[in-house]
């Protein structure tokens, strides 16, 4: 299947009635960085995000609130903090993989999350850093304790939903030394397995899970798989901390069934509907769609992603498909396919960030997909969040009601 050129895909969603664009954040319309706190977003893009009010809302894994959340850069974006909310100027949508709902004026929920596992969320940034005080040591002996303690520090995202260890910091003091990032990253999961295992003992068995990102799917249990460094691409750097439901394919419905009520006057889901709620295994999304949707309601989607992979698997017998991405975008394709609509996936090259990631540059598309890819990639941004924020600017001012 051909692919279009951005140009192309102006084109087309031109005059389409009933447009519905879902959209990651890191990456996207920002660069990766190593340090989440140095973000930047451009107020123009804030406001051409506001100009396609009920088109556009945002599916991400990272937050809208607190002080790392994509709130403080909208706000600072604009230079006035008490402007997004009272012109509607925040992005609406879903962030922490689902789990935080938010409109343009920032009102915030949480569905379907109780007390007990907020309380647990908010004591595990300072657990996580002791624990990588416990560790970090061993694997980094030359490295001045002041300075390691200072990148343990850094490396925790304290996240009010899901709090987060990035590895990008620690990485950096072993700068293309393949075999001790790999140790690191090992050393990483079983750290937030330990985590998993303290839940448990307090009594939240089946609350949360472990998002790895980048990752390489999942393998026979259900887990999300490290994607090991190599040279040239340093593979996992983060693994979240998250209440399970999180899954942007889920999250994908939420936002459809509220899309649909907004238009039809009628939440095909149920006003409640919410991740934890729904189905956690794709066909059984699918289905739902199929059983509760009548196809002449479905909008056109369009996904906006950056993090799609695939790697060769060990043995040669096939590929470890995954990337925080991934999931929402093959299902949004998936529900293009059954209601008729041409659905788009739109994948940005986030490359040209502070972040090793392959190139979308490299016309193989070595790592990200692969020639048996049942995900097909629509359009291709190879200039990267900058090529992506003109385009969807160009496409806010021509679709400004």
């Amino acid at each position: 299947m051909q692919r279009l050129s951005p140009d192309q895909l102006l084109k087309e969603l031109g005059n389409v009635n009933d447009l519905l664009i879902v959209q990651d954040l890191d990456g996207v319309c920002m660069q990766l960085v190593k340090d989440p706190l140095t973000r930047r977003m451009k107020p123009s893009y804030v406001r051409a995000a506001a100009a396609l009010q009920g088109e556009f809302v945002v599916l991400t894994n990272g937050e809208h609130e607190g002080r790392r959340g994509v709130n403080r850069l909208v706000e600072a974006a604009l230079g006035d903090a008490s402007l997004p909310a009272a012109d509607g100027l925040y992005l609406p949508g879903l962030a922490a993989g689902g789990v935080q709902l938010q409109d343009r004026f920032g009102d915030l929920s949480h569905p379907g999350v109780s007390e007990a596992e907020m309380a647990f969320l908010a004591a595990a940034p300072q657990r996580m850093e002791a624990l990588l005080m416990q560790r970090l040591p061993a694997l980094l002996p030359e490295v001045d304790p002041v300075l390691l303690a200072q990148r343990a520090h850094e490396a925790v995202l304290d996240t009010q939903v899901s709090p987060t260890i990035n590895l990008n910091g620690i990485f950096g003091l072993v700068a293309g030394d393949v075999d001790r990032q790999r140790a690191l990253q090992t050393m990483l999961e079983e750290l937030m397995q330990d985590l998993l295992a303290e839940a448990i003992g307090q009594g939240l068995d089946g609350s949360f899970f472990l998002h790895v990102a980048p990752n390489l799917g999942r393998d026979s249990q259900g887990l999300e798989r490290l994607k090991p460094a190599v040279a040239g691409d340093v593979g996992t750097t983060d693994i979240q901390f998250m209440l399970t439901g999180s899954l942007k394919e889920a999250g994908l419905l939420v936002l459809l069934n509220q899309h649909i009520a907004r238009r039809w006057g009628k939440a095909p889901f149920g006003e409640a509907f919410n991740v934890r709620t729904a189905p956690h295994e794709p066909d059984a999304l699918l289905a739902l769609v199929q059983e509760q949707i009548p196809v002449e309601r479905m909008p056109l989607l369009v996904g906006v992603g950056d993090t799609v992979t695939s790697t060769a698997s060990a043995d040669g017998s096939g590929w470890l498909r995954g990337g925080s991405d991934r999931g929402f975008l093959t299902l949004l394709q998936q529900l293009g396919r059954w209601s008729g609509q041409t659905n788009r996936v739109v994948l940005v090259d986030s490359s040209h960030g502070e972040v090793d990631r392959p190139s979308l540059e490299d016309e193989q598309l070595r790592g990200i997909t692969d020639p048996q890819d049942p995900l097909h990639l629509d359009v291709l941004m190879t200039g990267g969040p900058e090529q992506y924020i003109t385009w969807f600017e160009t496409l806010a001012r021509g679709r400004d009601h």
